[in-house]
């Protein structure tokens, strides 16, 4: 089985025309490929299962925690306009350190609160990326390359053009060069990172970028890198700056 997997990935790579990554107006979130029930499921709070960690998020940015007992509330105000854009500005350089949302969560956690730093894909974590990522739905993402990210983002985009696994496979070969065409049926998206922290239907769970990341790694079988790891960090910087100038729709929903 292993040996028809490849040979099917090998006739598809050595079939199909190329196709440039696309750009501009020809852009797409995958939000427009899914079912009308979907759509409907992301677009309306009552229905929408991430709705459930936006609600935790808000109970957590409202409440003391940490040695220090002070609430996110406390330092950032009124979170709809003090987080506004917040998240579509992310992953960015914090003094001299990329950081992605999570990251900047648990800057603030430990050195504000003096609270223990939250795992990565754990439910608190989640629930706030969310609950911030609420306050920009419906903006543009604004990451631009500067003269300070230029090196990671030129890292990201090797790695999303770099073939991984026993696949040897690239982001790029999926999500530039074929998407729209069908794989087992299925439409390939753009891979555009519009709507996460999201609810996908197969993790039955809200999960961040970088998890569905090791999930593209591991389906080449490649080794993923690990949450939080420089690597993972920089290809979210270019997977963003990629679709800058897109809507965000966190918490999307997706199957």
């Amino acid at each position: 089985m292993r040996n028809l997997v490849r040979c099917f990935w090998l006739a598809l790579l050595i079939t199909t025309s190329a196709y440039a990554d696309p750009t501009g107006s020809a852009r797409q979130s995958s939000y427009a490929l899914m079912s009308p029930e979907n759509r409907v499921m992301q677009d309306d709070p009552s229905q929408n299962p991430a709705t459930f960690w936006v609600l935790d998020g808000e109970s957590l940015w409202q409440t003391p925690s940490g040695k220090r007992q002070v609430a996110c509330a406390k330092c950032h105000g009124d979170d709809a306009s003090s987080m506004k854009g917040v998240a579509a500005s992310f992953p960015k350089f914090v003094g001299s350190k990329l950081l992605n949302l999570s990251d900047q969560v648990n800057v603030c956690r430990q050195a504000r609160q003096e609270g223990e730093p939250y795992a990565h894909e754990s439910k608190p974590l989640l629930a706030l990326t969310s609950y911030i990522g609420l306050q920009s739905k419906g903006l543009s993402i604004t990451v631009e390359k500067t003269a300070l990210n230029a090196v990671a983002l030129e890292a990201g985009r090797t790695l999303f053009y770099e073939r991984l696994g026993q696949l040897n496979l690239s982001c790029a070969q999926c999500h530039a060069e074929r998407s729209g065409q069908k794989l087992g049926g299925n439409p390939i998206p753009q891979g555009h990172p519009t709507a996460y922290p999201l609810y996908r239907l197969e993790w039955q769970s809200v999960g961040s970028l970088q998890r569905r990341l090791r999930n593209c790694m591991t389906g080449v079988r490649a080794e993923p890198f690990a949450l939080g790891s420089k690597e993972l960090v920089e290809l979210e910087l270019f997977l963003m700056w990629r679709a800058r100038g897109m809507l965000m729709e966190t918490p999307g929903v997706r199957p």
